[in-house]
C-alpha cells in the first residue's frame, strides 16, 4: 500500500520514489498509458497547459514538482526559487493530473550520490554558454525521473527550446522508450512568455520585460526576409538595452532541428531566434520560430 500524503486538493501526492512507482505500477497493470510533466512547481498557466497536453495523450498524468539543486550554480536563484506546493496540487488537480510526486532533495540525492550525466550537442552554446552547470543537472533529474515514473510520454515547454532539444538529443542517445513532446509557450496578454520568474519583477521591469516578444518577433521576421544572420542578431541586441534590459547575455538565430549555426549567414532550413537577457536580478528567456515567407 503506497503512502499517500493528503492534499487539501482532490489530487494524490507522493513524496517517496517506492510510492510513485507502486502507484504506476498499478495503472499499468490495468492497461493504462502513462504520460508526465516534469516541473520545478511554482505552476502557472504555461505548466498546466503541459499537464492538459499530457492528459489528452495519456490515460493517466504525474507531474513531478521538485526544484532541482544540480542545475544551480552557486551563486544563482536556488534558495529564493518560488515554492508553493499546496497551490501547485490544486492547480494540477483542476488540469487534469492524476498524481504530484513531490519528493525532498534527500530522496532524489541520498547521501553518498556520487552519478552524473555529461551531454554535448544541443546543450553547446547559448544556456551552455551561461550556465554551464545546467543541462547536466537537467538531464540528471529528468534521467532520473524517467527511469522512477516510466512513462510513455512526456511534454515540456517550447520556452525552453534549448532544454528541449537537449532532452530530445537524450533520450534518442540513450534508447529510452518515451515520446517526448514540445507544446508551445504560454503567453500572457502582451505576450510575454509565461514564467515562475515573473513574480520577481517590479512594475517597471515587467513593461520592459513584455517588450522581449515583440523584439524576437521583429528580429525573426528580418531574418526570414534575408538579412545576414549577424547584423539581425546586433540590431535586436541594441533593441533590448534600449528597451531597458540592462544586460544581454546573447540573442542568436539557429536551426531549429538542432540549434546548429547557419554556415552562410542566412536562414536556409527552419530556424530559431532565442534570447536571454536580464531586468534587475532577474533573468528572462524567451524564443520563437523564425518564419519565412
Amino acid at each position: 500500500m503506497t503512502n499517500v500524503v493528503p492534499s487539501p486538493s482532490p489530487l494524490a501526492v507522493v513524496r517517496t520514489v517506492a510510492d510513485l512507482r507502486a502507484t504506476v505500477r498499478d495503472w499499468k497493470r490495468q492497461g493504462l498509458s502513462v504520460g508526465m510533466v516534469p516541473t520545478m512547481g511554482a505552476l502557472h498557466e504555461g505548466h498546466l497547459t503541459l499537464v492538459r497536453e499530457a492528459a489528452r495523450r495519456a490515460d493517466r498524468v504525474v507531474a513531478s514538482n521538485f526544484v532541482n539543486p544540480t542545475q544551480f550554480a552557486a551563486h544563482e536563484d536556488l534558495d529564493k526559487y518560488p515554492r508553493q506546493q499546496e497551490q501547485d496540487a490544486r492547480l494540477l488537480a483542476g488540469a487534469g493530473c492524476h498524481l504530484m510526486f513531490a519528493p525532498s532533495a534527500q530522496e532524489m540525492y541520498p547521501a553518498g550520490f556520487a552519478t552524473s550525466i555529461a551531454v554535448a550537442g544541443p546543450a553547446l552554446g547559448l544556456e551552455g554558454d551561461f550556465r554551464p552547470q545546467m543541462f547536466g543537472g537537467v538531464a540528471l533529474v529528468v534521467t532520473k525521473l524517467f527511469n522512477q515514473v516510466q512513462p510513455d510520454i512526456a511534454v515540456f515547454g517550447e520556452k525552453d527550446y534549448q532544454q528541449l532539444m537537449v532532452i530530445r538529443r537524450f533520450v534518442r542517445d540513450l534508447d529510452l522508450p518515451i515520446q517526448i513532446v514540445g507544446a508551445p509557450t504560454e503567453r500572457d496578454a502582451h505576450g510575454l512568455a509565461l514564467s515562475s520568474r515573473n513574480a520577481y519583477l517590479s512594475e517597471t521591469e515587467l513593461a520592459s520585460a513584455r517588450r522581449l516578444n515583440g523584439i524576437l518577433a521583429q528580429g525573426g521576421a528580418e531574418a526570414a526576409s534575408g538579412r545576414l544572420l549577424p547584423d539581425v542578431e546586433r540590431e535586436a541586441y541594441a533593441a533590448l538595452l534600449k528597451a531597458g534590459f540592462e544586460r544581454v547575455d546573447y540573442v542568436a538565430i539557429r536551426r531549429a532541428e538542432d540549434l546548429g549555426v547557419f554556415r552562410n549567414d542566412l536562414v536556409d532550413a527552419p530556424a530559431r531566434i532565442l534570447a536571454a537577457a536580464w531586468l534587475g536580478t532577474t533573468r528572462l528567456i524567451d524564443n520563437m520560430a523564425v518564419r519565412g515567407k
